[in-house]
């Protein structure tokens, strides 16, 4: 009977246990998986859309100052090879000085030219003195009779309050229609002292290419035309080196005055 009772008693505990672990467990199991399979899908495109939105963010964090960087260090290259390139104003490569002679750029040479009675003139004719020579031509419309006057009152500077006399040449860049006759009209109406010369057309490109001299011809109409060209005096010592070039802006009083400051240079 006990042991029947004992039986009975387990048998009993079984059973309410099991029923218990069916109404409740397996509810709860229930419950929390159809939280999972609810919230879960969302929960995962959170963490995908958080996980792209970091990535991108973090590339665009890494992209941004790295071009900064870039686009910096490109400036810093070609600033530092500009400083490399550049001359200062006033450097001794840019006056020409006689101190600078392995420096100077190679500007000027040897030529043979014609002046207005047709007699050839080389650069051994001018040496011995101090010249200044100018690129141009008779039918220049405006810069051209400006500077030939310029060198004209020049010329006269030098002599009345410096007593420094020097040779003015006037070489042509258009050949074709300054003839030596051209010239000798065209240059009495400015100073009598003023040389012209004048050549075949390859020998004056060889020596505007010595001088560094830029010509072309322009708005050509049959045989009316206009030549562009660079609007520089250059300045040479007895011994036929350049030693300054100047531009339009110089007045007549400080191109003289310039001319004089060289001269005493060499003197000292």
């Amino acid at each position: 009977m006990l042991s029947s009772r004992l039986l009975g008693l387990l048998h009993l505990r079984r059973f309410s246990r099991a029923s218990s672990i069916s109404r409740y467990g397996p509810f709860h199991q229930c419950r929390a998986y159809a939280k999972t399979t609810k919230k879960g899908p969302k929960l995962l495109e959170q963490l995908s859309g958080n996980e792209e939105s970091v990535h991108s963010r973090s590339w665009f964090n890494y992209a941004i100052p790295t071009a900064i960087l870039a686009i910096a260090g490109a400036g810093m290259y070609v600033h530092y090879n500009d400083e490399k390139r550049a001359i200062l104003k006033g450097s001794k490569e840019s006056t020409f000085s006689e101190n600078s002679s392995l420096n100077r750029p190679a500007i000027g040479g040897p030529f043979k030219l014609f002046d207005t009675d047709n007699r050839a003139v080389t650069e051994s004719d001018l040496r011995g003195n101090w010249t200044l020579i100018y690129f141009g031509y008779t039918s220049c419309p405006d810069v051209g009779p400006e500077e030939v006057r310029k060198m004209a009152n020049v010329i006269d500077i030098l002599e009345t309050a410096h007593n420094l006399e020097i040779t003015p040449v006037f070489i042509t860049i258009d050949p074709q229609r300054d003839t030596p006759a051209q010239l000798q009209a065209y240059l009495k109406e400015f100073h009598p002292k003023i040389i012209g010369l004048t050549g075949p057309i390859d020998a004056i490109r060889q020596i505007a290419q010595e001088y560094r001299v830029f010509f072309k011809k322009v708005d050509e109409e049959g045989q009316d035309y206009l030549v562009q060209c660079s609007k520089n005096m250059y300045l040479l010592d007895p011994n036929m080196d350049v030693v300054r070039f100047f531009g339009a802006e110089y007045s007549p009083e400080q191109l003289a005055n310039e001319i004089v400051k060289e001269a005493q240079k060499t003197s000292k």
